[in-house]
């Protein structure tokens, strides 16, 4: 369900102080936000602020030749107990194969805010299912995420995604809706009337996939995150919450580690503070080994997709789970 993303932005500057990127849209533009929104508008502000998110998949739903393994309420319980410490926000990538079913379990848990992720947009059974979702529990599920960078992977566009916007705002008044991209597509002339209809940006920043990554110390990493979020605000005046960044902890000879992701993180913390109006969420709560041999839009073998969890499969924690403070 999640794929692998690459921000290949060539507008993208490295210089040893200072990351920044060349924007496609004038800096003289005004913001654009939709101008009525939903009261849960002000619970997703209040995680953002005073909670923390994390990106999360069930640790039982794997998807193998594309057939996808069913996640138990049970399991994703399991998962969620593990979580729960440290997080009260969850991000999820769809709504089929059982993951319709965690913002159940998430409510009995006490998780303050859920983002429902549809991840096929044309699948009318799983908008279905996040809606329902939305409506059993109108005071969890803050939003719903119409796609998982749709427009990178070339499985749509910003009109076909702004028609599926029209009709779950039919079908759900009450409820939040966004979708995500890698940064540099919002910030592109074609991504006008998508931000002019999103409640919240859900954004993805990953500066692993930037050309300059591999000879960079961490703390300009973690830079390029607040840069990016930075550049966002002028062409986006509503909440901007980044839903995937991070750092893989493997495989060690590209150079990823525990170490270095606890690092990121860390520093990550002291350079974005979150508030009503920006965070960002960890990414991603649990390692998933099947995403190596899961299809993506950049070709090639990608070893590092099975290592971005702040747990491994097992749901051991990693080094950087010791940095993140309890809630």
């Amino acid at each position: 369900m999640m794929r692998l993303r690459r921000d290949m932005h060539l507008g993208v500057l490295f210089g040893l102080a200072l990351l920044t990127y060349a924007s496609n849209v004038s800096g003289d533009a005004a913001a654009i936000c939709r101008k009525q929104t939903p009261p849960a508008l002000k619970q997703l502000k209040d995680v953002m602020s005073r909670g923390r998110f994390v990106s999360y998949e069930p640790t039982s739903l794997q998807i193998v030749d594309g057939h996808a393994t069913r996640a138990s309420e049970a399991s994703i319980a399991d998962d969620l107990t593990v979580l729960r410490k440290r997080f009260d926000g969850l991000i999820t990538y769809g709504a089929l194969h059982g993951a319709e079913r965690i913002p159940d379990v998430a409510a009995k848990m006490g998780f303050r805010a859920v983002i429902v992720g549809v991840w096929d947009i044309s699948n009318t059974e799983e908008i279905a299912n996040a809606v329902a979702a939305w409506r059993r529990h109108p005071d969890v599920v803050v939003g719903i995420s119409l796609g998982n960078e749709i427009v990178f992977g070339k499985r749509g566009t910003f009109e076909s995604i702004l028609r599926v916007f029209e009709t779950v705002r039919a079908q759900a008044k009450g409820v939040l809706l966004t979708t995500s991209e890698p940064f540099h597509l919002f910030d592109d002339s074609d991504a006008a009337a998508t931000l002019a209809q999103i409640d919240f940006m859900l954004v993805n920043v990953h500066p692993v996939f930037q050309p300059w990554f591999a000879h960079a110390p961490t703390e300009n990493a973690a830079q390029f995150v607040v840069n990016v979020v930075d550049r966002l605000a002028q062409i986006y005046c509503g909440p901007i919450l980044v839903k995937e960044t991070g750092e893989p902890t493997a495989p060690a000879a590209a150079g990823y580690s525990q170490s270095r992701q606890a690092e990121f993180y860390r520093m990550l913390r002291d350079v974005f503070a979150s508030t009503p109006m920006r965070a960002f969420a960890y990414f991603a709560a649990f390692d998933a080994p099947w995403r190596v041999d899961d299809s993506h839009p950049v070709p090639g073998y990608h070893p590092e997709e099975a290592h971005w969890g702040l747990y491994d499969d097992g749901r051991k924690p990693k080094a950087v789970v010791a940095t993140i403070p309890e809630l």
